[in-house]
């Protein structure tokens, strides 16, 4: 995989705080007391810091040797270097909560099984999401529509709750992919009490597999954009042959 540029980063960073404030003061409100989380695919780890911000105390995260660590938002000490595509992704404990977001579509299609269950051996909590096809994207390999996904965690004993999107999906300082992608899956034996009761959700007022109108938009408008240019590169060479014509008689 490429590595990324500082500017790239910092940027990300930047727009990257709001939803990861949004999401996760979503998802804590849910589930029990969150003291501890790992993130495969963290990048900076941004939403790692995010966590640290609302008082988790230990955290952990996970990403490739393209991570320039001069940047991180997390204490060096809680990054651990992998290639997420072939390492065994196994550590010695689990947590309280898991999450990968926007990461899956990065590697091949024969490890998403195995990435899943990664993740879910990590904790009985995972926040997930990933590319649907079509979205587009730097080294995306694998990308497919969310049921995809559900079918992979719900063959290791976990549910999808989709009380996420529902609140944020008219929220434009949040990125589409994630008001697209983004579910919490729990281990299905797993009941919760009181307020934090995310087996008894209402259903989701959204489709498991949907897009989301920003990104059927940005496609639609980039097509159009190609046709208008082929329309004139069209015109131009019709009027080039023309003159010529017109020249040699």
């Amino acid at each position: 995989m490429k590595a990324y540029t500082q500017d790239f980063y910092a940027n990300r960073h930047a727009n990257t705080v709001h939803s990861a404030h949004t999401i996760l003061s979503i998802v804590l409100s849910r589930i029990p007391a969150v003291h501890s989380a790992v993130d495969l695919g963290c990048g900076i780890g941004t939403w790692l810091s995010v966590l640290q911000d609302k008082g988790v105390r230990e955290i952990q995260g996970m990403d490739g040797s393209w991570v320039d660590q001069e940047l991180l938002e997390i204490p060096r000490t809680s990054f651990k270097q992998v290639d997420l595509g072939t390492a065994d992704l196994a550590l010695p404990r689990r947590y309280d909560l898991a999450m990968s977001l926007e990461v899956a579509e990065h590697l091949p299609a024969e490890r998403a099984r195995d990435f899943v269950r990664s993740l879910t051996a990590l904790s009985d909590y995972v926040l997930f999401s990933a590319a649907v096809p079509f979205q587009g994207g730097i080294n995306h390999v694998n990308e497919q529509w969310q049921h995809y996904w559900a079918d992979l965690f719900a063959d290791l004993g976990y549910l999808v709750h989709d009380f996420i999107r529902p609140q944020i999906w008219t929220d434009s300082a949040i990125p589409y992919w994630y008001r697209q992608n983004i579910f919490l899956y729990a281990r299905q034996r797993l009941q919760p009490a009181g307020a934090a009761d995310i087996a008894t959700n209402a259903p989701s007022t959204l489709p498991l597999d949907v897009v989301h109108p920003e990104l059927y938009l940005s496609k639609a408008r980039a097509q159009d954009g190609v046709k208008r240019s082929f329309r004139v590169f069209g015109r131009s060479v019709r009027d080039y042959v023309a003159s010529k014509l017109g020249h040699a008689h």
